[in-house]
């Protein structure tokens, strides 16, 4: 009997897919912007300045989350997936001009060591050919964090948040997306 009320419940959940976990997307971006400004100055970079012409949206609440579950299998078939209603994944970015790929290289080395120090997981790391990437995962959360040197002295830095459902009441702006906070990381920069 118990085996089969087991095997129901693992259908069910199968069928119908787990459920997003509720999160409000302003608190998500406080804490995204913290994991970057950690990175900013774990970084050591005081000569480095914000670069105004960073393709990166400061923070954004995205979205381009999928339905879950095999009752919706068919709709994850489509060329451009619907995404599902309510749902977003929030993303804090920027990045800083002025910085050679030797002092990205540095940099990373020390902002990995300090904050692996601190608790944060390393999940890359790579650093050839003058391309350096670290991603990471700070403690207690799932969000992620990239570090990568670009082309033209540049180094950007991005938070992720995974897919959350955002609760009923929350604020939304002119393109009916979450109302999100002002971007505030990195702080010395921002002035």
């Amino acid at each position: 009997m118990a085996g089969a009320v087991g095997l129901a419940r693992w259908a069910e959940w199968l069928w119908e897919g787990d459920p997003y976990p509720v999160e409000d997307p302003s608190a998500t971006a406080l804490r995204l912007d913290g994991h970057t400004q950690s990175v900013y100055d774990a970084l050591g970079l005081p000569d480095a300045e914000l670069d105004p012409d960073w393709p990166g949206g400061g923070l954004e609440a995205d979205s381009s989350c999928n339905y879950r579950g095999l009752k919706h299998f068919s709709k994850q078939l489509n060329d451009t997936p619907p995404s599902m209603p309510g749902v977003v994944n929030v993303s804090s970015e920027w990045a800083l001009k002025g910085v050679s790929s030797g002092q990205a290289m540095t940099a990373l080395r020390r902002t990995r060591k300090q904050l692996t120090e601190h608790g944060w997981k390393v999940t890359t790391y790579e650093s050839a050919n003058h391309a350096v990437h670290l991603r990471m995962q700070p403690p207690g959360t799932d969000d992620t964090v990239w570090v990568e040197a670009y082309p033209r002295d540049r180094l950007g830095v991005a938070a992720y948040s995974e897919c959350a459902r955002y609760p009923s009441g929350t604020p939304m702006n002119e393109w009916h997306e979450p109302e999100l906070p002002t971007q505030g990381a990195p702080a010395q920069l921002r002035g």
